[in-house]
């Protein structure tokens, strides 16, 4: 329960719903409590009627002071009237129907505050968590599963919300039925309440024998969930790799697997939550039949204090307290639910990013970029990706970072983006360093194409124009795309710029998304660009084209070009070659030359397969 304490501030922010929601639950109960009492009222009329046609000796009248003050006022209307029992009768059954009425518009209001609360606090709490996710740093992502993320978000958001509206409901309304019932059942009759009342302390040993059970299997159900979620989630999105490996019968056994695992467990809580009902039934019938045997007892003894009236209006309230009773269970099962799934979105909100910034961080232009003697290991594997690196980068300049793969090329890019901190050393812009520099500026003077390329489905003009704060215009999204060389491409689509692409872009080539992703760079002028292997997809004509408008658009620009390859047709400032995160050869292309190292034997390697494609 103490899970469920985070949600207090919901509770408050919406305090006035909570509160009218807790006035009209309060209400609705005051006016069917009412109801026992006049149909007590009027069965003891005709029993007096009854003995009086019949001769009989009448008992002493009963004391009205148990009643509720409305009540009273009504009995005391019709003796100072002396209405006709036809008549009174008439009138109490036109005020039953009254109070069902007033009890059912105000149960209506109940609802429409406390259930509508609910559907502010889920719509807040999902907000919440999407905004939490989204400041999470990148190693956060890379330990844990998109399907687990997309459970909690939606699965356990929507069980937190059956606490904070039915659950929250019904326990406030079974409180005051239960209190108005008692209140007046003891002022009735104290002896025969605890009689009626005694099958309740059996109710609630059952009740937290069950709940412990329940709230144990809500968290490894939840859990399972979020498994089968994954793996959903994983075979949706690789459904190619698995057909073109004939793969859909081993990943449907590992699913039903996995279904079975969740499935079973579902249905062993089922059973534990179906002892509720049986149960529930088994005591209120208990109390039914204390209320008629005792009470008839009581009545032929001669008791004044119980007639039959009082054995309706015992009757009438048992059958009140029949669904707050029975629902104590269903509520108890909602809240404990509730709880697992708030301490699984809990464990995620308290996670904070490991990319922090200063309390008041600062806005520099991009200028000069120095790497000085950085280290960086991953925390998650250990790997140690960058090694006592150091290197100046200078405003305008084009730098080539070349390396086979896993050399550190990707992370020194994501280093800079502060998608990671280093290990050790510091990296340095307009000799400031980076961490105290404003994340999202920072990113925002930064275009970055990753190696894996991402794009949304949606049209292709907005992945083009993804980057921008306001929607660019079509002239603006055209001249990216040829810079890009993909215009004439997508013009021969049929919707032209307005074609939807497929998720993650599986409509189009990988060279095709890879330019579209390049438009997605350019297009944001930014002081920065950083290509991550972002030609690996496309032709050696198209790279060539390609490669003479980064000679145009990149003019005055910052420029870090990330690869396994050389581009002959770009001059670069500056290349350095990484092997296991370390700096092995760096210089200009002449120099590197001379040295006769990696690079010159990567250069001549690639002319000659150049000059034997060509021919």
């Amino acid at each position: 329960m103490k899970h469920l304490a985070s949600l207090n501030k919901y509770f408050i922010k919406y305090k006035r719903l909570f509160a009218l929601g807790i006035l009209f639950i309060l209400l609705s109960n005051y006016f069917r409590i009412l109801a026992p009492q006049v149909s007590g009222y009027v069965v003891d009329k005709v029993a007096r009627l009854l003995l009086q046609q019949q001769h009989q000796p009448l008992p002493l009248p009963k004391s009205s002071d148990h009643y509720d003050v409305c009540v009273r006022y009504l009995i005391q209307l019709i003796d100072d009237y002396h209405i006709s029992f036809a008549n009174i009768t008439i009138l109490c059954g036109l005020l039953l129907l009254l109070l069902a009425l007033l009890g059912g518009f105000f149960m209506f209001l109940m609802r429409q505050t406390i259930i509508v609360m609910s559907r502010h606090i889920e719509y807040d709490q999902k907000n919440e968590v999407y905004g939490h996710y989204q400041r999470l740093d990148a190693t956060f992502y890379k330990t844990h599963s998109t399907g687990d993320l997309m459970n909690r978000i939606s699965e356990d958001v929507s069980k937190v919300r059956m606490y904070t509206g039915p659950a929250i409901m019904y326990v406030i309304n079974l409180t005051a039925t239960i209190c108005f019932s008692i209140f007046f059942m003891v002022k009735e009759s104290w002896e025969l309440t605890l009689y009626v009342l005694a099958p309740l302390p059996i109710l609630a040993v059952t009740i937290f024998k069950v709940n412990t059970i329940i709230h144990q299997k809500s968290e490894k159900i939840q859990s399972l969930l979020s498994d089968l979620t994954t793996t959903a989630q994983e075979t949706y999105s690789g459904i190619r790799v698995i057909k073109s490996f004939v793969q859909e019968s081993a990943m449907m056994r590992f699913f039903s697997s996995n279904s079975h695992l969740y499935c079973s467990n579902a249905v062993q809580m089922a059973k534990v939550e179906a002892i509720y009902f049986p149960a529930i039934a088994l005591l209120i019938g208990l109390s039914t039949l204390f209320t008629i045997g005792i009470g008839s007892w009581y009545v032929m003894q001669g008791n004044n204090d119980v007639t039959a009236g009082t054995i309706t209006e015992f009757v009438i309230y048992v059958n009140l307290l029949t669904f707050p009773v029975s629902a104590i269970g269903w509520t108890a099962g909602m809240i404990q639910r509730a709880a697992a799934s708030q301490k699984r979105l809990n464990e995620f909100l308290n996670a904070q990013s490991a990319i922090q910034t200063n309390n008041q961080p600062l806005e520099v232009p991009i200028s000069d970029i120095v790497f000085n003697n950085v280290s960086f290991t991953y925390a998650h594997t250990g790997i140690t990706a960058i090694k006592n690196l150091s290197l100046h980068i200078k405003k305008g300049s084009k730098v080539l970072v070349l390396g086979k793969t896993g050399s550190g090329k990707t992370t020194l890019a994501q280093l800079l983006l502060r998608f990671y901190d280093v290990s050790s050393g510091s990296i340095t812009i307009h000799n400031q360093p980076i961490q105290n520099l404003s994340v999202k500026w920072l990113r925002n003077q930064i275009s970055y194409v990753p190696q894996d390329v991402f794009l949304f489905s949606d049209t292709i003009a907005n992945n083009i124009g993804f980057g921008l704060e306001q929607k660019p215009t079509h002239a603006q999204v055209t001249k990216a795309a040829k810079f890009a060389h993909i215009d004439q491409e997508i013009g021969k689509f049929a919707q032209g710029y307005e074609t939807v692409v497929g998720e993650r872009g599986v409509t189009l080539s990988g060279g095709q998304k890879q330019r579209i992703a390049i438009a997605r760079t350019l297009i944001k002028e930014p002081q920065l660009v950083i290509f991550d292997d972002c030609l690996s997809a496309v032709d050696a004509n198209t790279e060539k084209v390609i490669a003479d408008n980064f000679n145009q658009y990149l003019h005055e620009k910052t420029a870090i070009m990330i690869t396994h390859r050389i581009f002959t047709s770009f001059v670069f400032d500056h290349i350095i070659v990484l092997h296991e995160g370390a700096i092995i050869e760096e210089g200009n292309h002449e120099v590197l030359m001379e040295k006769n190292g990696y690079y010159a034997q990567l250069y001549r390697t690639q002319r000659t397969e150049d000059v034997s494609t060509y021919n």
